[in-house]
Order: structure tokens, then sequence, then C-alpha cells
């Protein structure tokens, strides 16, 4: 399984990383720019194309998220519950799928990067 993303509980949280300098996320994250230059694929825009993801998806993972981006790594935290941890789990399975499967990312950028909040 690919370790670009991966999910960690600790401190009484849990937590969801994803590693945008990974070449693989790194190479969708040039297909995405290239569809929309504000898309430079850092930990911000992570967060931004995920969030709007999410928002029309399934909207309760975002229940209690606290994204923390940085400049190579998407990365969120939840208080630890079996929800949240329940919702971790989910949406490292959501982000696998998308890496895995670029074709949704892609047409969200083509057809919504202009109304994407991106850093």
């Amino acid at each position: 399984m690919a370790d670009y993303v991966s999910v960690v509980t600790h401190n009484n949280e849990v937590d969801i990383s994803l590693v945008a300098s990974d070449p693989k996320v790194l190479a969708l994250g040039g297909k995405l720019g290239a569809l929309c230059p504000e898309a430079y694929m850092n930990g911000y825009n992570w967060d931004a194309l995920l969030r709007c993801y999410l928002e029309k998806n399934p909207p309760d993972i975002l229940e209690g998220l606290d994204p923390d981006p940085e400049a190579d790594t998407y990365t969120a935290h939840w208080p630890l519950t079996p929800e949240s941890e329940a919702r971790a789990k989910r949406f490292e399975e959501i982000i696998r799928s998308l890496v895995e499967h670029e074709e949704e990312l892609c047409r969200i950028v083509r057809e919504e990067g202009g109304e994407i909040e991106w850093d």
C-alpha cells in the first residue's frame, strides 16, 4: 500500500497526513497545476482541494477536523474518539482513491478551480 498518506493516533488525537512531496502525489500535483495555475499543490492547496471535495461528498468527515497544512504536507487532526478514528480511516481511503484514480481531482480542478480558495 502506498505510504503517501497515513493515519496516526497519539496524544488524545487522531491525525491524517498526506505527503505532498511524495513522487506520486507530486506528479498528480503537476497535472492539477497544468489545469489551473493557482493549483500548485503544496499542503495548503491540498487542504483547499480536499475541503472542496469533502464539502460536496462525505461532509461529515469535516466534523471536528482541524487542518494544519505545511509547505510539503497536508495534516489534519481530530479529537480522539471512536467516531473521529472512523472518519480518519474513511478520509485515508478517500485520499488514496483520489490519488490512485486522479480523474476526479482533475475534473474538480478543471470545472471548479476558479471557485476554490487556493493558497
